[in-house]
């Protein structure tokens, strides 16, 4: 049986929304958390989970919207995924964490790293914007990646969005994901350079949604940072190339 499964989770209350979540790992090592991206949920770190378990006490969240969480009445932006996370934590009576965030998670921990009075210690993000600059880059492409074109090309991860959702509504979710996408203030943007902590910044090469110069970019903005370009990978590099990315994350964590 898979670690994370949505069979012994707990749920806490932010504003209007349900925020779900689960623990494995040791409790009594260091609180990692675990951020997915959009149209995803906490099950996609199974990935890792096995390979992190022993030396941390793992959280992972499903964002709000996605997995079992009720996405809400409030309009979709980082600022309240970063308080979802902050409720999460503050529930378990947490100060101090390290984190991995995927694409939307990795922009969730970017501002956690900015803005928040939890600390982050070790930051990895993976595929993650940080400026709206970044979303200008590749407007068309997101702006055509609607409700429809995600059931069709990704029926899958559709499928199980409407089997786990307590209130499933796709097209009211693709909505608020691509407003929050478009929300220039909603990035942390250039105050990313008052991030203190140690950060590993990974992007797959071939990735059409993060263009490299952008990376490059953060990489010399963070003054405690480390960059690792996959050849070859794409947007998904988290699923295409798990074993490689690791190696780096468990050197840089552990």
């Amino acid at each position: 049986m898979e670690k994370l499964n949505h069979t012994n989770g707990n749920y806490i209350e932010n504003k209007t929304a349900k925020i779900y979540f689960e623990e494995t790992g040791n409790p009594d090592k260091t609180p990692l958390l675990l951020s997915h991206g959009a149209f995803g949920n906490l099950e996609d770190f199974n990935l890792i989970v096995s390979k992190l378990e022993t030396d941390f006490r793992i959280i992972a969240i499903d964002s709000r919207g996605h997995g079992k969480s009720t996405l809400g009445n409030e309009e979709l932006s980082y600022e309240l995924l970063q308080s979802d996370v902050e409720s999460v934590l503050n529930h378990l009576q947490l100060s101090s964490i390290d984190m991995i965030g995927i694409s939307d998670g990795g922009i969730v921990g970017y501002r956690l790293a900015c803005y928040s009075k939890i600390k982050i210690n070790k930051l990895v993000t993976i595929s993650s914007r940080w400026d709206y600059g970044n979303v200008l880059a590749t407007k068309e492409l997101l702006e055509n990646e609607d409700a429809e074109y995600r059931r069709k090309n990704n029926p899958e991860s559709y499928h199980q969005y409407q089997m786990l959702n307590p209130i499933p509504d796709f097209d009211l979710l693709t909505e608020q994901l691509h407003k929050m996408w478009f929300k220039k203030e909603s990035y942390p943007g250039r105050d990313i350079k008052n991030i203190k902590s140690e950060t590993l910044i990974i992007k797959g090469d071939k990735d059409n949604v993060i263009q490299r110069s952008f990376v490059v970019d953060v990489a010399e903005r963070i003054p405690n940072s480390n960059l690792m370009i996959v050849p070859f990978a794409k947007h998904l590099v988290f699923e295409e190339k798990s074993e490689i990315l690791m190696k780096a994350i468990n050197e840089f964590l552990v």
